[in-house]
């Protein structure tokens, strides 16, 4: 019989939602079987995509190029989000698996469109203009015609883009669909209904909570497609998180500071006619891009006030750091020159125009209750713990790193992932 290995992401769960998760029916059935670590360290920016393109590769974002939710335009409030698997630069684990001779699915795991290497691919999508329906997005993204039919046409009812928990509910019985229909060795699957409760209402809520019990519900689902294909005996379930959140009050505009002091130059309807440096937020953490990244005198000067601001303590900025620490600290590189980190209780704006400081706003998850991007050491830590014939019951890490999953998902593979910056969490086994 062939091996079965199912990895769960549930966008922004920390170690404290255990608590919670393991006296709920579906976990407290198998929690005896757990295998865990307690506390994994995300990478920098802790938003999703980048941390998602992190565990599937197994390296940090210097190398596999995602560093944004959203790919790199710049003098916009929003940009397009990195939805195809063409913006990574390295392998990733379907690329192995399928190399490997296994077979490959995804649903809705982020920057998988169109990718070459999942045989059954329901890819987190959403509708770029009024004329894509929701059906034309996953068609668009790579779902092929047997997926469709099979899959996303008899589930499509439940989906309203967008909106949790019928997104989640919808992402959970495709995947239900998928381990019936098609039994393959590995699959991936992303739910984000924590994460939308986070940020609209708070890092610890009953909203939380309630999304809790919606989680344990999907599983016992998951547990039972397995059971009706025969394969529950066969399958390792690997749960794990991305990103923890902070409560925040405020969102700052860098960039109306930029306007002010030369940096940007905008005419009387507010647009943008020239500049030296534009700030990009990442949510609770910024990169700030150079018009001539090779200019000495402005690379300083927006250093220099950068720093002022910093020090000011007014801004929400707790550090700036030059692109060469935000590598050499913490792996993170790209075309910007410089990274800021909050003060633990703002975000970062886009705009270029007043006011310089925003209220919080529900619709965009930058801004809202609260948020995430900030510094990995920061806040609620997020957690991974897994079940099945090839983990230990019991077995106990105090910690690991986001780069440690995709090695690991490896072994319960039984295939090697070689080009990693993380490691074998082997004390998870029998």
């Amino acid at each position: 019989m062939a091996k079965h290995v199912i990895v769960i992401s549930n966008d922004a769960m920390v170690y404290e939602d255990l608590l919670t998760l393991k006296a709920l029916p579906t976990f407290a059935s198998v929690w005896n079987q757990i295998a865990q670590v307690k506390h994994v360290r995300s990478v920098y920016p802790t938003i999703t995509y980048p941390c998602h393109t992190t565990i599937i590769t197994g390296v940090y974002p210097d190398k596999h190029g995602i560093v944004n939710n959203e790919t790199p335009e710049l003098l916009v409030q929003t940009s397009v989000w990195h939805l195809f698997r063409k913006d990574i630069m390295v392998p990733d684990l379907f690329d192995v698996a399928k190399n490997n001779g296994l077979t490959t699915a995804s649903v809705f795991w982020p920057v998988t469109g169109n990718h070459p290497n999942i045989d059954f691919l329901i890819n987190e999508y959403w509708p770029q203009n009024k004329e894509e329906s929701l059906q034309d997005c996953f068609i668009n993204s790579g779902s092929s015609p047997e997926v469709i039919k099979k899959v996303v046409e008899p589930n499509l009812w439940r989906l309203v883009n967008r909106t949790h928990p019928y997104c989640d509910d919808f992402i959970y019985n495709c995947a239900c669909s998928m381990i019936r229909k098609f039994k393959p060795n590995l699959l991936m699957i992303h739910s984000a209904n924590l994460d939308d409760y986070r940020h609209k209402t708070g890092v610890f809520t009953k909203k939380v909570t309630h999304g809790l019990h919606e989680i344990d519900s999907w599983m016992g689902q998951l547990i039972q497609a397995t059971k009706d294909a025969n394969i529950y005996d066969d399958t390792d379930f690997i749960m794990v998180s991305d990103h923890g959140q902070l409560n925040i009050t405020r969102a700052v505009a860098i960039n109306v500071m930029f306007a002010r002091n030369g940096l940007i130059y905008i005419d009387e309807n507010g647009e943008i006619t020239d500049w030296t440096a534009f700030c990009k937020s990442t949510g609770l953490s910024a990169q700030v891009y150079l018009k001539n990244s090779n200019d000495t005198d402005a690379l300083k000067r927006t250093h220099d006030f950068l720093n002022w601001m910093c020090e000011e303590g007014v801004y929400g900025i707790s550090r700036v750091y030059a692109a060469k620490e935000a590598q050499e600290e913490e792996h993170l590189a790209g075309d910007f020159s410089f990274v800021l980190e909050t003060d633990g209780y703002t975000a970062f704006h886009n705009d270029w125009r007043m006011p310089l400081v925003r209220s919080k706003v529900l619709t965009d998850y930058r801004y809202a209750n609260a948020s995430h991007g900030h510094h990995p050491d920061k806040g609620p830590q997020p957690t991974m713990f897994a079940f099945g014939p090839d983990f230990k019951p019991g077995a106990t890490i105090e910690r690991a790193r986001l780069v440690d999953i995709a090695p690991t998902v490896a072994k319960a593979l039984e295939i090697n992932f070689i080009k990693s910056d993380g490691q074998i969490l082997e004390q998870l086994f029998r």
